[in-house]
């Protein structure tokens, strides 16, 4: 049965009630007081600390709340970029070595965590589920950009797979790379745009570009597309990963939100 419009109209005024009450609150008393109304209403993130800290709860909190469901652009087949920009990629593992060599077929995207199923899938189990295709832009932080197809499994049927329990608050995901990790709140992971996608402009998905499995977020910019992805945690908590801050980028001095 669908929500009636009356509690989803009430649902959304509460919500620009909320982000107006955030966006007056930094204007005339500070982001102080923005940050403990976002902080009442669990929209912090986990960079919140250091110099940058208010401002990043600030954004964060502003965009949860006005853009929870709002949908990246998609494109035209005739607007794929010819050829899409490779970034340059650091020398491969050599357990990297050994699986490409094998066609990927012992690949494995493990989740682990607060699921009620752990479980390990492999390429072609991803394969083995309905198949969603988006022809969308991925913007790096450094200005270049570019427009392709994504074919891939949603993130949220996993999860479905797997069993979420309730209290989970985020999806922290793993490259096989050494020190390449990021995370996501449900928010984005149970997003329909958010895939993990094993191809791209109609063929299997180029190492350059993260193949065999990389998670496309295009609500975010290009360093939260984590490529070559070997597991998902699903926890309640972000201080027991790394230092706490949500991915390597931002322990690098990038916002853990960095939302388009």
């Amino acid at each position: 049965m669908s929500e009636p419009s009356s509690r989803k109209i009430s649902k959304l005024s509460r919500r620009k009630l909320i982000a107006t009450g955030l966006t007056a609150a930094a204007g005339v008393a500070g982001v102080g007081v923005a940050a403990r109304l976002a902080q009442k209403y669990g929209l912090v993130p986990p960079d919140h600390g250091g110099i940058w800290g208010l401002g990043e709860t600030l954004t964060y909190a502003s965009q949860r709340l006005l853009t929870r469901h709002s949908l990246a652009r998609e494109f035209s087949r005739s607007q794929i970029s010819k050829p899409p920009f490779a970034n340059e990629l650091e020398p491969f593992t050599d357990e990297f070595k050994r699986l490409q060599a094998g066609g990927f077929a012992d690949w494995r995207l493990s989740v682990n965590g607060m699921v009620a199923r752990p479980t390990s899938f492999s390429i072609d189990q991803l394969k083995s589920y309905p198949a969603h295709n988006q022809i969308t832009m991925l913007q790096c932080e450094e200005g270049w950009s570019y427009i392709a197809e994504w074919i891939g499994v949603p993130l949220s049927q996993v999860l479905q797979t797997v069993e979420v329990l309730p209290q989970a608050r985020y999806v922290v995901y793993f490259s096989i790379e050494p020190d390449w990790w990021e995370s996501i709140d449900m928010a984005d992971a149970l997003h329909p745009q958010t895939l993990l996608t094993y191809g791209m402009n109609g063929d299997e998905l180029p190492v350059g570009h993260g193949g065999p499995l990389r998670l496309r977020l295009p609500r975010q910019v290009g360093y939260k597309n984590v490529k070559f992805i070997t597991q998902l945690a699903v926890t309640d908590s972000l201080k027991g990963f790394g230092k706490g801050l949500g991915g390597a980028n931002a322990e690098g001095g990038y916002a853990w939100y960095a939302g388009i």
